[in-house]
């Protein structure tokens, strides 16, 4: 079922007839009257903004009745051009993730696991075609049961993988008819994830892990992290917490943490560093995550010391380390385990060792790298400029940076003092008012989607009527997100979403501002394919990137294929650009067999509102 706005009309491009357009006139006057109607109850609670670049006269948009899935101007002009809607991809592209091709990596020279990293400039030219869903594919379960139970044909996984699997949070699922059940946190965590966080906490001396916060950790990157069970536990302590792990072709670790409403990532440091800049999390975590620290005399350590921040953990649990020695039974200097050896040359400091887990903790003062330990040398200034994909270097980072503050010191949540600000060379006011003129932008989303989504989605057997959006938008992408103001939005409003706040390549670098408000970020480069899998985001939304792409000369065309990909089907977009952009994504969005309206924002300035449905469609 759809909503009123979202009946496509029975046109199509090309010279008609002249009775055809006369009866193409009189249906188009008697849908516009029935909108008005129907959307009448729709815009009388959109509160006003003061803003001026939004929505200053949202109210005027029930006279307008603005419904759009042509290019009017082609039909008016009786233009014979037709734009031409992409067809799908066959079967074997549903779970299809580009610049990951083992195959062709292989063929170009690949080898020693780079086969397995990300490789864009190698991958061919493409078909372009739409990546449909499964056939068995439903749509996901709302929050947060999604979080415990997810439809089996949504993810790409074998029998034999689940029954084979060993790791910590694997064992945690139970595989019914159609469904993947995990453990909540409310029941019974029978392999002690909740244990285990709390051995974490108590092993860097804190009396349980709801006081993670007190001691500077606010976000954990959790690298090869089963299926987020983990990071699932540390969500509800107020902890963002980002699972990265390598790309599989089935069983995928990022696919089903993606599936459950969890932040996950494709990516793995095999060759390249991965794409944040230093100082990006207060802990990293590895619970058998399959990696050899020992490999290449420390350089997937000194990875690891990059993003880490001044006084941050590092977290490794490991079966076979029990066997190497107790790290706090042998005197510095002469560490048993060769991670433990390492960790002295990059003046990381051992906490505690227990059971089959060790924690060290990252020097604060970077007067350490200057005298004895100084086995790796320092980088140059610039190296931190923007790290993206870059080839892994033998060097510390970061050392040099304002930003080398310790966790311990710094602003806990969105809240940064103006001396934080200025480290990141913002204003402050300029800051503020950023996040003031979102808290107003994310008011209006909600009340253009509210009744739109209550409206398309029927009721589900068994349940009662939500108030959506809360329980059908989760997996939230700010394809531009400037300072994170959007995300803040988010946050104060006490919407149940998340945000990967993504930062375009080639623009003002703001990730490390955005990361240290406690936010889930990368960068990334809208050229090329993003590191995800197919249908994992609910909502896309950019403001100002179309014009920015549009400069810099990127295909369009493969940017929405692209956002086609990783949008869940009655999925949303939300794009605000200049006119000319958005009529130039309005093609684009017929293509991808989209249902959109553009909105006029009525404050006199040429900003334009794009607002986009991805249908549910099967071939």
């Amino acid at each position: 079922m759809r909503s009123s706005w979202l009946i496509k009309l029975p046109l199509r491009f090309g010279s008609r007839p002249r009775q055809n357009w006369s009866l193409v006139c009189l249906v188009s006057i008697v849908v516009v009257v029935a909108l008005l109607g129907s959307s009448s109850n729709e815009f009388e609670h959109v509160n006003k903004i003061a803003v001026p670049d939004i929505y200053s006269s949202f109210r005027k948009l029930k006279e307008q009745a603005v419904v759009d899935y042509y290019d009017l101007r082609s039909l008016s002009g009786g233009s014979t051009y037709k734009v031409k809607e992409f067809e799908f991809c066959g079967k074997e592209r549903e779970n299809y993730v580009p610049c990951y091709d083992v195959g062709r990596n292989l063929e170009a020279g690949f080898k020693d696991g780079e086969e397995f990293d990300r490789h864009c400039e190698v991958s061919k030219e493409e078909e372009r075609c739409l990546v449909r869903p499964p056939k068995e594919y439903k749509i996901p379960l709302r929050w947060p049961a999604g979080r415990d139970v997810i439809w089996s044909g949504n993810v790409k996984i074998t029998k034999d993988q689940f029954l084979s699997s060993g790791s910590m949070t694997k064992r945690m699922m139970l595989l019914e008819e159609n469904q993947i059940t995990f453990h909540s946190d409310d029941g019974l965590i029978f392999d002690g994830v909740k244990d285990y966080s709390y051995q974490i906490a108590n092993m860097i001396g804190l009396d349980t892990d709801s006081e993670f916060l007190s001691v500077g950790v606010q976000t954990v990157l959790d690298i090869g992290c089963g299926f987020g069970s983990f990071g699932a536990h540390l969500f509800s302590l107020k902890l963002m917490t980002t699972c990265i792990a390598e790309y599989e072709v089935t069983g995928s670790q990022v696919q089903l943490a993606l599936e459950r409403g969890l932040p996950a990532l494709i990516g793995n440091f095999i060759s390249k560093q991965l794409p944040y800049p230093s100082l990006s999390y207060d802990m990293v975590h590895c619970a058998q995550c399959g990696i050899d620290w020992n490999e290449k005399d420390g350089m997937f350590l000194i990875e690891v010391d990059r993003v880490l921040k001044p006084g941050g953990y590092f977290v490794l649990t490991s079966p076979t380390s029990k066997s190497r020695g107790s790290l706090l039974n042998t005197r510095k200097g002469n560490m048993l385990t060769p991670v433990g050896e390492f960790s002295q040359k990059l003046c990381w400091s051992p906490v505690k060792q227990q059971d089959e887990t060790f924690i060290w903790q990252k020097t604060s003062d970077t007067n350490c790298y200057t005298f004895s330990h100084g086995y790796f040398p320092l980088c140059k200034d610039d190296h931190d400029v923007q790290s993206y994909y870059r080839p892994l270097v033998p060097c510390i980072g970061g050392t040099s940076s304002k930003r080398w503050i310790p966790i311990q010191n710094r602003s806990i949540g969105s809240q940064l003092t103006a001396k934080e600000l200025e480290v990141h060379g913002v204003q402050d006011v300029d800051f503020y008012d950023d996040r003031e003129s979102w808290k107003s932008a994310i008011g209006n989303y909600w009340s253009l989607l509210t009744p739109l989504i209550f409206s398309d989605h029927p009721k589900r057997p068994g349940d009662e009527d939500p108030l959506p959006p809360y329980n059908m938008i989760r997996n939230v992408m700010d394809m531009n997100a400037h300072y994170g103001g959007f995300n803040t939005a988010f946050r104060n409003a006490k919407k149940s979403v998340w945000v990967m706040n993504v930062v375009p390549v080639g623009i003002h670098n703001t990730l490390p501002l955005i990361l240290d408000q406690g936010f889930a970020g990368v960068l990334h480069d809208w050229c090329a394919p993003f590191p995800t899998y197919p249908r994992t985001y609910d909502m896309l939304h950019a403001r100002g990137l179309l014009s920015h792409l549009s400069a810099v000369k990127c295909s369009m065309m493969d940017l929405f294929l692209e956002m086609d990909r990783i949008l869940r089907p009655e999925g949303w977009v939300i794009l605000c650009d200049n006119v000319g952009a958005i009529e130039m994504a309005r093609t684009h969005v017929t293509q991808v067999r989209w249902e959109a309206r553009v909105i006029d924002l009525q404050n006199g300035s040429d900003q334009r509102l794009l607002v986009c449905q991805k249908p549910f469609l099967r071939k």
